[in-house]
């Protein structure tokens, strides 16, 4: 395989001829990917793997819809890359397509609540329901109470049994409430042609028990859980997926168990490993390697933490990046620092930046929710008579942490 080296050469005068001749080099070199599309985390395998006893289940829940009855409404709980919305995706396929080829009435929407002006709201919950079944509204302006009945109006017109599954749901109910719920499932008293059902898809195993009282009642839901994926059972699915994703001979044994390893280790999460050996992968291209080694993992689960570690320090509220900005200053020339420092420094930072200085109790508690969310570790110490205090760390390697400092220096400084 001929070797792409991604540098600039003397002998090249101009910009265009230097990047012309890396994309060049690139189109010529064979690469170690056939398929990458495979590794992506919305591509839908025929087999999923592990995962027989959760896809029997939810088959055996929406099966009365082939009969016309209405389905139990089901919520499936689960963490991370456990399976739950690829096994959801997997069976709604497989029950469209017996639908059509019987002619059945059934109806199947799959949305994803977490995507931003999708269906992140009310109002956009509704239209995007109301799209699939082919009509259209405008992107704002009607009351929710005419989208509701249009698209109750619909599915009885066409005597529709409709299942609609919403993943992330729990960032819908936060955002809104659980009345959309509520509108839903005790709409089916009034309907005498269609029906509807709802799969919720979380990972919050104590969604149902948070919500209303009069919710609950009216969902009367079945659950499945998703246990975190093992070792053993991660490798199988990365050999899966390898096969189709790599050219023969282009990604060692080595490689795969270490990807494993490591997303074992990390809760069980198959979507994490599947990014990892996809970006091992790509690393392994660009230093011009015909196979990916454990080096090139290695590199990769470096770069996902820092990326990983930066998108929730951006995500941050702009009060809790200044305290964990106090709390690295803070641990500049030591390993640990306390509550009463860091006070000090962030109370400097938010005066500089314009901020409302909030008071040593409300620092407190935002260095607790940092603690939850894995940036620091905080705990309680007792000092005899001069009472007890709190060690605060920052819980992050060297390059994490330099990431972290780069990007809270450049919002503050």
């Amino acid at each position: 395989m001929s070797q792409l080296t991604l540098c600039f050469h003397d002998d090249v005068t101009s910009n265009k001829e230097k990047i012309q001749r890396i994309f060049i080099e690139y189109m010529r070199n064979k690469g170690v990917f056939k398929n990458k599309a495979v590794l992506d985390e919305n591509f839908l395998p025929d087999e999923l793997l592990h995962r027989d006893r959760e896809i029997q289940r939810l088959v055996q829940i929406l099966a009365p819809a082939l009969r016309g009855y209405r389905p139990s409404n089901v919520f499936i709980y689960g963490g991370v890359g456990t399976g739950k919305t690829a096994c959801v995706k997997l069976v709604l396929k497989e029950l469209d397509e017996i639908a059509e080829r019987e002619n059945l009435p059934i109806k199947t929407i799959y949305v994803n609540c977490k995507l931003k002006k999708v269906a992140d709201t009310e109002y956009r919950l509704l239209a995007r329901l109301l799209h699939e079944i082919g009509i259209e509204v405008p992107s704002t302006g009607l009351p929710t109470d005419v989208l509701y009945l249009r698209f109750f109006k619909e599915i009885e017109r066409k005597g529709l049994i409709t299942i609609i599954a919403l993943d992330e749901i729990d960032f819908l109910v936060y955002k809104i409430g659980d009345d959309f719920l509520y509108n839903f499932t005790r709409i089916n008293g009034e309907l005498r042609r269609a029906k509807v059902s709802f799969i919720g898809i979380t990972n919050n195993l104590n969604l149902f028990r948070q919500l209303d009282a009069r919710v609950k009642s009216s969902l009367s839901e079945e659950e499945i859980v998703f246990h975190p994926y093992n070792a053993m059972q991660l490798k199988d699915i990365l050999k899966q997926r390898a096969k189709l994703a790599f050219n023969d001979g282009a990604i060692t044994e080595a490689a795969i168990n270490k990807c494993a390893a490591i997303a074992a280790q990390e809760h069980g999460d198959a979507r994490r490993a599947l990014n990892l050996l996809r970006l091992a992968g790509e690393i392994a291209e660009r230093r011009n390697s015909q196979v990916v080694l454990e080096e090139h993992v290695d590199e990769a689960a470096r770069k996902l933490e820092i990326d990983s570690v930066s998108e929730a320090v951006r995500s941050l509220p702009r009060q809790a990046q200044a305290v964990l900005l106090a709390i690295i200053k803070s641990t500049k020339n030591k390993n640990k620092t306390t509550t009463s420092d860091v006070y000090r420094k962030y109370r400097d930072i938010a005066m500089r930046s314009g901020l409302r200085v909030l008071t040593l109790r409300r620092v407190g508690d935002l260095i607790n929710e940092l603690a939850l969310v894995g940036l620091v570790e905080a705990r309680t110490i007792s000092r005899g008579r001069y009472g007890r205090t709190r060690e605060i760390t920052i819980a992050l390697d060297e390059p994490a942490k330099d990431e972290v400092r780069r990007l809270l220096f450049g919002y503050f400084m």
